[in-house]
């Protein structure tokens, strides 16, 4: 059994959710901080990418220029274009990121309720009910 298979881009989903959610949270505590940049990523583009590319570059000597770590690479955290600038260069629309950071939580839910029911159900036949 692939657990790919079971919990499908619910899995990679989570990961993906809970980098949103600090990327937001960041965007957040920075909304009075002069001259901060908002930032976010494309959550489907970044889906996708991730499903259709099971490999990540890597190095094999330490000279060697380091791939991009983490769940999203720096590289796909886009700034955010801002609908009101403010005077003192901060992007953050405080509105904006309480809604993001709201669906965002929803959606990782979903995912996890997702996966509690494939795990309930797995326990619920190994017992035999």
């Amino acid at each position: 059994m692939n657990l790919d298979d079971l919990f499908g881009i619910h899995e990679k989903a989570l990961v993906l959710r809970s980098q949103r959610a600090e990327v937001l949270a960041a965007n957040l505590a920075n909304a009075d901080t002069p001259g901060y940049k908002a930032r976010d990523f494309d959550f489907n583009a970044v889906l996708k990418s991730e499903m259709e590319s099971s490999s990540r570059m890597m190095t094999t000597d330490r000279r060697h220029i380091q791939a991009e770590s983490g769940p999203v690479p720096p590289s796909q955290l886009l700034y955010r274009i801002p609908s009101q600038p403010s005077l003192d260069g901060n992007t953050v629309d405080t509105e904006r990121e309480h809604v993001s950071f709201s669906t965002n939580a929803v959606e990782y839910q979903a995912s996890l309720s997702f996966i509690n029911s494939k795990i309930s159900g797995i326990r619920k036949a190994l017992k035999g009910e």
